[in-house]
């Protein structure tokens, strides 16, 4: 595939991310590519990147990335054999922004590399505050779906508890990158044992619990963290509180 990239002369450099750099694959991994794109090209090449990744390998299927906040994004399968890919396409002055550091398959100029060495990263850190000044409005609202009787929504909200707040303290508790609940059974193992006391069954009384131990988890794992955070005692108190009268009246 790379020999296929670099003939285009609108690619400056090819890198690649996620589990390949990171030293971690295993047989299900992903390939996360990035394809860097001269400036004054690049609004063209966006226009044609499926037809472009055809010629460059076995395209199977493929579509853009808006649902994860990355319209620049193609996410792919090849093949065959299968093989998800992601072709992240960005601008040659935009390589710097990242989360973590690729390694560069291939570099047309050297301008990869300086940029690199001439802008560090700068690991992600999780915002306590930004979560405490939200998660007891976000109880709150899971009450009331459970209230309702709206148990897909209920198990919905667990789900997105567990993404936003609860595997990013996780991975915070072991020094890890906070990446939602991504290999929390390996990086966090003893997190991850905690957690699923927060999964449910399609049943009120089941889910009104795993309610209850994600709160208890959050709590816990906030006081761990003895982060100089303000807490929100009052909201704790009311959403809580309101969250156990809507499980006491569905018993």
């Amino acid at each position: 595939m790379l020999p296929r990239i670099r003939q285009d002369v609108r690619v400056t450099g090819v890198a690649i991310a996620g589990s390949i750099a990171g030293g971690h694959p295993d047989i299900y991994s992903d390939v996360d590519l990035i394809v860097v794109i001269d400036d004054e090209a690049f609004d063209a090449v966006m226009k044609e990147r499926l037809t472009l990744i055809d010629t460059w390998a076995a395209l199977v299927a493929g579509f853009t990335g808006e649902h994860v906040g990355e319209p620049r994004l193609i996410i792919t399968l090849v093949g065959p054999p299968l093989l998800h890919v992601d072709f992240k396409f960005v601008r040659t002055s935009d390589f710097a922004e990242r989360v973590e550091n690729p390694d560069i398959l291939w570099d047309r100029d050297g301008r990869l590399a300086n940029t690199l060495a001439e802008h560090p990263l700068t690991p992600p850190s999780l915002d306590l505050q930004w979560i405490e000044d939200r998660v007891w409005i976000w109880v709150h609202y899971g009450a009331t779906k459970l209230g309702r009787g709206e148990l897909f929504e209920t198990i919905g909200f667990l789900n997105y508890l567990r993404e936003t707040v609860l595997g990013p303290l996780a991975a915070r508790r072991v020094g890890a990158a906070p990446r939602g609940v991504r290999h929390l059974e390996t990086i966090a193992p003893n997190e991850a044992r905690d957690l699923q006391a927060t999964l449910c069954g399609y049943d009120r009384h089941d889910a009104g619990r795993a309610l209850l131990a994600a709160v208890e988890l959050y709590r816990r794992w906030l006081d761990d963290a003895q982060a100089g955070i303000e807490r929100h005692r009052r909201a704790e108190k009311l959403a809580v509180q309101y969250l156990h009268d809507v499980i006491d009246q569905a018993s």
